[in-house]
This record gives structure tokens, C-alpha cells and sequence, in this order.
């Protein structure tokens, strides 16, 4: 195992480390959430329903590859070391798949293509993610892990709305200098995204701490995989953290799935261009960072426990609101405080692990805690894709997200409180 630091790390490590968010949010915001979903939706499959199934196998499947390999990944990095150094290149990989998007023409014959580089870009992009997020009880002191939690979301929030305007700024000069007629004012969105991501990942790469290697690949490898079948054996003993598991698996995968069918759904139901996707996508990202930077100090002082219970009553009573509504207006004033308790929700969950791990077992939890994450992120998305298939219907194929959220909720209650648990 990889020895814990001894001392935390200064506030220009902390704020490089919050700045990959930041970077990363580019392709999540652009690529997986609204500007790409809704170009393959309206440009590239044959029809919208078509494209939404295809979009929900997608994404689905690349969860299902991130299940699997993630935690074996993270498990790997605990024992080998050189964390920057993975990190680093599957962050290349990312960026690469996001420039050469601009290869996709608006032409059916260019699904495949589209749909092999937003998937690999998917699961490098997660693989950075886990990883990225395992440092954060290394970077800060415990009394504080709720509200950096917090505020690495709300860079990412931030990271991912300026990029969003900066898109919005080339579609709407695009005619310029470039064919629209050829889509490339959307093209060139995609490469925009990788030269962000490349630009903004700098501060984390210059200024955090790095891990050195401790163990060859081999010994590592049979070490680490050791080490995944070792926790999935004995996880049991912690009954809390593991219910805990649980409810995250479930209401993540709401997350996950809106993430991925927010911009779909918003152009399918409501017809929406890609400008007026675009700008959806901005002012949700606004409230959503509005509401992760707000609430962190709300998580030091309440619980993570109580600030996840909180924010899966406000995602469910707003998601069912937002599925009724008949105009763009009310939908789209209903999804903006909807966002506000997106980034709570997902920083307070990290912050909840973060405090009862036991810090000799804090690497191995956090690997389960990606783990549980992932292994149904795959489940959502297929639901979504299918339900609108069959339905003909994307409102209807909307309804497992609130579901998973009020699963998630039930399933939260009875969990112990951060701030009394013994665990």
C-alpha cells in the first residue's frame, strides 16, 4: 500500500486539484451531455428515437466497461504508484477521442465512428475521474473534506458553463469561418473541447502531490487484484458504509442517466436546436455550481448524511415536476432548481465516505466506492434508451431517474450519521 502523506497539502495544491475538475467538465458538459447527444439525435441517426436507443447503449455500455475495469484499475494505481502518470494518460486519450470528433460528419454511415470515439473517450475520461477523486483524503484535513468536496464540483460547474458559452460563442459566429451547411460550426465545438481540457489539466499536473512507485507491474497487478477480491470478501464487517454502497449505486445511476439524456430529452420533447440545447445546458450548469458552492460549508456543518437526504427529496419532487410540464418554460425554470442539488448530492456522498473510512482502509473503500458506482451506471442508460424505444416516448423513458432517486432515498434514511458514527 501506498503510505499516506503526512501533512496536507497547501492551498495551491488544493485548488490545482480542483482545477482538473474544471478541465474535465469540457467533455462531460459539451460532449456526453448536451451539444454531441443532441447532433447525434437530430444529425446523425435516422431518427430521434433510433438515435436515443443507440445513445442509451452507448453510454450504457461504456458504464459497463468503467465497472469492470475501474476498480481492478484503482486498485492497481494503490499498489504501483505513478497515480499522475495514469491519470495523465488516459486524460490524453480523452482529448484525443474529443478532436477527432471533428471526423463525424452529420451523415448516418458516421454512427459507428461516433459512437466507438464517444465511448472510448467515456471510459478514459472515468478511469482519470476515479482516480482523480481517490486524492482528496490525502489533500484535506477531515473538518474540511465537505466543503472542498464541495467546491471541486462547483470548479466543475464553473469549468463546464464557460466552456458551454464559449461553444455557444462559436456556433453563433461560426458563419465566419466555417461550412455550417456541413455542420462544422458543431465540429469545431468538439475540438474546442480538447484544447480546454488540455489547457486546464495543466495546474494539476504541475502542482500536486505525486505518489512514487512502489512495486513492479506484475507484483502489482496480482497485488491489486488480491486486494479488490480481498475487500469484496470481508466488506460485510462494516455494515453501514456498505448499505451506504447501496443507496449510491441507486441513486448515482439517476445521476448518471440525467447527465447523459438531459440535452437529449430537452431537444426530443421540446424540439430544440442545438443554440437552444446549448443554452439550456449553460443555465443548468449554472444553478448547478451555484448549488455546490453554497452548500459546502452547509455540509461541515450539518453532515454529509443529512445534506444527501435533503438533496435526493429536492431531485425527486423536481424531477416528477419537470416530466409533467407541458412547455419549455415551466420545464426549463423546474430543471434549473433541479441542478441546484445535483452537485450537493454527488460532493456530499464523497464527503460521506471520506470521513468514515478508517484511514487503513481508506484506498481500498474508496476503490469499492468507485466500484458500486459504476457496476449498474450501465442500468439507467439502457433503461432510458429502451423505454423510448418501445414507447415511442421520451418523457416516458425519462421515469427510471426518479425512480432511482427515491430508491436512493429510502435506502439513505437509516443510515448512521457522519458526524456520530463510530465505523
Amino acid at each position: 500500500m501506498i503510505n499516506e502523506r503526512k501533512a496536507y497539502s497547501s492551498l495551491k495544491e488544493k485548488i490545482s486539484w480542483a482545477f482538473y475538475d474544471w478541465a474535465n467538465s469540457s467533455f462531460s458538459s459539451v460532449i456526453i451531455t448536451f451539444i454531441f447527444p443532441a447532433y447525434f439525435v437530430q444529425h446523425i441517426a435516422e431518427t430521434r428515437a433510433e438515435g436515443t436507443a443507440s445513445w442509451g447503449l452507448l453510454t450504457g455500455s461504456a458504464g459497463a466497461l468503467v465497472a469492470l475495469g475501474g476498480p481492478l484499475l484503482g486498485a492497481f494505481v494503490d499498489q504501483a504508484g505513478w497515480r499522475k502518470t495514469w491519470i495523465a494518460l488516459f486524460t490524453l486519450g480523452c482529448i484525443l477521442c474529443a478532436a477527432s470528433l471533428w471526423f463525424v460528419k452529420p451523415h448516418p454511415e458516421y454512427k459507428l465512428l461516433a459512437m466507438i470515439l464517444v465511448g472510448t473517450g467515456i471510459i478514459f475520461s472515468e478511469y482519470a475521474f476515479i482516480l482523480y477523486n481517490a486524492m482528496l483524503p490525502e489533500l484535506v484535513e477531515k473538518d474540511q473534506i465537505g466543503r472542498w468536496s464541495g467546491w471541486g464540483w462547483s470548479f466543475g460547474y464553473t469549468g463546464g458553463v464557460l466552456c458551454l458559452v464559449c461553444s455557444l460563442g462559436i456556433l453563433t459566429y461560426a458563419a465566419l469561418f466555417f461550412d455550417t451547411h456541413n455542420a462544422q460550426d458543431v465540429r469545431a465545438t468538439f475540438v474546442f473541447v480538447a484544447l480546454w481540457y488540455l489547457l486546464f489539466s495543466l495546474p494539476f499536473f504541475l502542482f500536486t502531490p505525486s505518489n512514487r512507485p512502489t512495486k513492479n507491474f506484475a507484483k502489482a497487478a496480482k497485488e491489486g487484484f488480491e486486494q479488490v477480491k480481498n475487500l469484496l470478501t470481508h466488506i460485510g464487517k462494516f455494515r453501514n458504509i456498505f448499505q451506504f454502497f447501496i443507496a449510491w449505486m441507486i441513486y448515482t445511476d439517476g445521476l448518471v442517466t440525467l447527465f447523459a439524456f438531459g440535452g437529449v430529452y430537452a431537444a426530443a420533447t421540446f424540439n430544440l436546436n442545438t443554440k437552444e440545447v446549448l443554452i439550456f445546458g449553460i443555465t443548468l450548469n449554472v444553478s448547478a455550481g451555484i448549488g455546490a458552492a453554497s452548500l459546502a460549508f452547509l455540509d461541515d456543518k450539518i453532515g454529509s448524511k443529512l445534506m444527501i437526504v435533503l438533496s435526493l427529496i429536492c431531485l425527486t419532487t423536481l424531477g416528477i415536476c419537470a416530466l409533467s410540464a407541458q412547455t419549455l418554460f415551466y420545464f426549463w425554470l423546474l430543471a434549473l432548481f433541479l441542478g441546484v442539488f445535483v452537485g450537493p448530492v454527488q460532493a456530499s456522498s464523497r464527503a460521506y465516505l471520506a470521513r468514515l473510512a478508517p484511514p487503513e482502509l481508506r484506498n481500498q473503500l474508496f476503490g469499492f466506492y468507485f466500484l458500486s458506482g459504476k457496476v449498474t451506471s450501465f442500468v439507467g442508460p439502457l433503461l432510458v434508451g429502451w423505454i423510448t424505444y418501445l414507447s415511442g416516448s421520451p418523457r416516458l423513458g425519462m421515469i427510471p431517474i426518479i425512480v432511482f432517486f427515491a430508491i436512493g432515498l429510502l435506502l439513505t434514511l437509516p443510515l448512521s450519521s457522519d458526524r456520530t458514527s463510530k465505523e
